[in-house]
């Protein structure tokens, strides 16, 4: 079985130079790549640091095949991500689309860091699940807007405010001023053959909230999530 290899395009407004920094300084990786887990670490040694090729100066190969190029674009700097071909990795093939989905995560992760919030920290919050309901979680929370339109809402027991940031066919990412001037990353993917159960993400990123705040935060969200796009159950053992 083969598939289109998909390439991941992301014009970001910042200097070639400071993009290409984000990609090989591994604490500025931290500040935008995925999401605060104990593996974060050893993932981005894996992806950035191990076995990789940089070749022309702003290309970069990771271990499995994907491909970095940063240039001068209008405005700033362009990232095309060129994902390796289905069946290069075998092992890796059941996660193929996954994989691309986060990889789209990701770049507009870090295009957010470097236009909104460069050098800074963040903290984060992350949620998945199975896509059992009819819905995404856009949808259910009332953030379906077009990219570039501001939204006022009531998510999760909070008032909120932003605008979408990003449009995708999977996922939608939403700014949030009362995080910070933070960032909401939610995808949802419904039940099919190739997923039987779907699957629903969110990663908030968050900015100048305090540990009380962000332990509340995190409460509302996993009761809300929990409810509605469940952990895929365990596997029988007996």
């Amino acid at each position: 079985m083969s598939k289109e290899t998909p390439e991941i395009v992301v014009v970001v407004a910042a200097p070639v130079d400071a993009v290409w920094d984000a990609l090989r300084d591994k604490e500025k990786i931290r500040h935008w790549h995925g999401w605060e887990d104990p593996q974060l670490d050893a993932e981005i040694d894996l992806i950035y640091f191990s076995d990789g090729t940089v070749e022309d100066g702003h290309t970069l190969t990771s271990p499995n095949g994907d491909r970095f190029v940063v240039e001068p674009w209008e405005g700033g700097s362009r990232v095309t991500l060129t994902r390796a071909a289905y069946g290069a990795n075998p092992d890796w093939d059941a996660y193929y689309d996954d994989i691309t989905e986060g990889w789209i995560t990701f770049l507009h992760q870090l295009r957010f860091a470097l236009e909104r919030h460069p050098g800074t920290g963040r903290r984060t919050l992350f949620y998945s699940g199975i896509g059992v309901r009819s819905a995404g979680p856009a949808e259910l929370l009332g953030l379906d807007g077009a990219v570039g339109s501001e939204y006022r809402a009531d998510v999760v027991g909070e008032a909120v405010s932003g605008s979408v940031w990003f449009r995708s066919e999977h996922q939608v990412g939403l700014t949030v001023d009362q995080w910070g001037d933070g960032l909401l990353v939610l995808s949802y993917i419904a039940p099919g053959e190739e997923k039987p159960s779907g699957a629903a993400m969110a990663v908030l990123t968050l900015y100048d909230l305090g540990d009380n705040e962000r332990e509340q935060l995190g409460e509302r969200w996993q009761a809300w999530w929990s409810t509605r796009y469940p952990a895929p159950p365990q596997p029988d053992n007996d």
